[in-house]
């Protein structure tokens, strides 16, 4: 299967309305007395019904049968690798952290679907109080078949690395390649299927207000990512009346059902709560046109904002292709500490402050108030370089960023791919200071 953009409607957060059968969407009222073709009215919330306007998430759904049918008795089923948030265990050793790519099992030695194949790597917050995220990998090498998801502790912010995935959602299908992203919000049902057979990507699991695209300020009306790039899908169903599982994350526990059909039964559906795709090579980056590298901020392209005014919940930043032009500056990321905690990954290509030993499918953690920054080889290379107009390409990083500290998980911490000499990255870093008031 591939998608075209005739698929997709387009926009980010717009009031969309859609039918797979001319129709089946009700006119002038949400919920008739009698629905077209016998379908079932039903309201998906995503924030309080009382939300200002500019902030309130809903769809209208009309379905083969209601959810309530997919109530049937649910059992705990247990997903030991994913982990939530709060996870407050004893921390092994302090400090940065990094992994190199771990591989993907093969399907005979291990199947691993897009929810058995969930590997979380740090947990910040508390999902009881709908505040943080956890930071996970994906490996997948086999389908969903016959069994369906959905999240009802975060919306999932899924970025593929290795192979493609499409989703197969109550509200439409999506295909996300690497170097796209897709988020899934939470109560939104899907399926998952590999493109190509095995994949690897990382998921943000996000506790706290949904993303939004931030403000952009003193920049004005454009740039970063325009709302007009990001694609919802148009709606599409399925109509089987085959067995298959429902597996339901609530409160941090996983609990599954049996169903008789298809819990992708959605005909038609109008409103603002879907999932949505987003292509980041169609980013739009502001940066330094005279001196001085820029926050690393100015590359965010979706926040979810907290209680702190203007500070994220998690920030999602990407590093792209982009031209550097400064003059008279130390280009690459400077030496620093600071509230937010990073968790990192690269897509492809080679991060500029780290051209060592940070390979794409890895992985690392900086966390909040620990000091990081460029290894001794990006220094020597960017103190000494000819600064002429230099443009990275071939390059795709990206951060889940957040205020709140990220615990690494027990998985993490044994992992072989963890680099646990990682820090021996700065240790050629040498004084460097002449101190002009010294006697010689």
């Amino acid at each position: 299967m591939s998608l075209s953009g005739d698929n997709y409607l387009r926009g980010f957060g717009n009031e969309f309305s859609t039918e797979a059968v001319q129709g089946a969407l009700p006119q002038g009222q949400n919920s008739p007395q009698k629905c077209a073709y016998g379908l079932f009215a039903e309201q998906l919330s995503g924030t309080a019904f009382t939300a200002p306007r500019d902030r309130n998430k809903r769809s209208w759904l009309y379905r083969i049968r209601p959810s309530v049918r997919h109530s049937g008795r649910y059992e705990r089923v247990e997903m030991l690798l994913w982990k939530t948030a709060p996870q407050h265990g004893r921390i092994a050793s302090l400090g940065a952290k990094r992994w190199n790519p771990v591989p993907i099992p093969a399907e005979s030695a291990e199947p691993l679907d897009f929810a058995s194949g969930m590997r979380t790597i740090t947990t910040a917050g508390s999902v009881d109080t709908r505040m943080g995220a956890s930071a996970h990998i994906y490996l997948v090498n086999t389908p969903m078949n016959g069994r369906y998801f959905y999240n009802a502790d975060g919306e999932l912010l899924i970025v593929p690395q290795h192979g493609g995935m499409a989703f197969f959602t109550e509200m439409g299908r999506l295909e996300v390649l690497p170097g796209e992203m897709c988020v899934i919000p939470r109560g939104v049902k899907f399926s998952a299927q590999p493109l190509d057979g095995e994949a690897r990507g990382y998921v943000c699991e996000n506790y706290g207000g949904h993303f939004i695209l931030p403000d952009l300020g003193p920049i004005g009306a454009n740039g970063l990512a325009n709302a007009r790039d990001f694609l919802t899908p148009r709606a599409a169903f399925e109509d089987t009346d085959t067995a298959c599982e429902l597996i339901v994350k609530w409160g941090g526990e996983f609990h599954h059902t049996e169903l008789a059909h298809s819990p992708l039964d959605v005909v038609a559906w109008h409103g603002n709560y879907a999932p949505y795709k987003y292509d980041m090579r169609r980013f739009s980056p502001v940066g330094s046109v005279l001196f001085d590298h820029p926050d690393p901020s100015i590359f965010t392209v979706l926040t979810s904002p907290s209680f702190v005014a203007g500070t994220a919940n998690v920030d999602f930043v990407i590093f792209p292709d982009r031209w550097l032009v400064a003059e008279h500056s130390f280009r690459p990321p400077w030496y620093h500490m600071n509230i937010m905690s990073e968790f990192m990954g690269l897509i492809h290509g080679v991060y500029d402050a780290k051209p060592d030993g940070f390979t794409p499918g890895g992985i690392s953690v900086h966390n909040a108030m620990l000091p990081h920054g460029p290894d001794h080889t990006a220094f020597a290379r960017a103190s000494e370089a000819d600064l002429k107009p230099q443009k990275l390409e071939g390059t795709m990083g990206f951060m889940f960023e957040t205020h709140l500290m990220q615990h690494v998980s027990d998985f993490a911490e044994a992992l072989p791919q963890r680099q646990k000499d990682y820090t021996q990255c700065w240790s050629k870093i040498e004084r460097q200071f002449e101190n002009p008031e010294k006697s010689p």
